[in-house]
């Protein structure tokens, strides 16, 4: 299948370094947090009487989730310090390359996964939605050429709503 560039207006460079970047940055932390807390707190708690399969599945899930927040916040961080001066676009480069935003994917119908608290999934499908918005807006800002490839029988239209809709997903 072939692929076009498409001429589109980037809005990303704008967007790193705007209030919805502000937003976005604040929700990653204080999801950060939340999770903290939870794990520590209730979700402790509740972990030590799911059924077996469910236990097991908590325990390799909180750390995928604890992992894709921290290479979230990595980033986060990365990209505040390029938009207050404190690194340059080349610094931020060279550290985001140890950062993962992707391949942190969720089975839902793995074994137990339904037994698992509402609370934890629900941090896990929150966690999974603000990754996709981070990725999305790197890619943007850093691969712009990666980001606007679509198929040739995609409609360029509906590909532009489709990467506004992931970057706003969740607000």
């Amino acid at each position: 299948m072939s692929e076009q560039v498409l001429n589109t207006i980037s809005f990303a460079g704008r967007a790193a370094a705007s209030n919805q970047f502000k937003t976005l940055y604040t929700e990653g932390m204080t999801l950060v947090e939340e999770t903290a807390t939870y794990l520590d707190g209730s979700g402790r708690a509740a972990s030590k009487v799911l059924p077996r399969m469910a236990s097991v599945l908590y325990a390799a899930e909180s750390m995928r989730l604890t992992t894709r927040l921290m290479q979230m916040a990595s980033w986060l961080l990365l990209q505040r310090a390029v938009n207050n001066g404190e690194m340059s676009r080349d610094q931020v480069l060279s550290e985001k390359n140890k950062v993962r935003l992707d391949n942190f994917n969720v089975d839902r119908n793995a074994p137990g996964w339904n037994d698992l608290p509402e609370s934890f999934r629900d941090l896990v499908d929150r966690s999974l939605r603000l990754q996709n918005r981070v990725a999305l807006l790197d890619r943007e800002i850093y691969r712009p050429s990666e980001a606007t490839k679509v198929p040739d029988n995609e409609n360029s239209v509906q590909a532009q709503l489709n990467l506004l809709r992931t970057a706003f997903a969740g607000n």
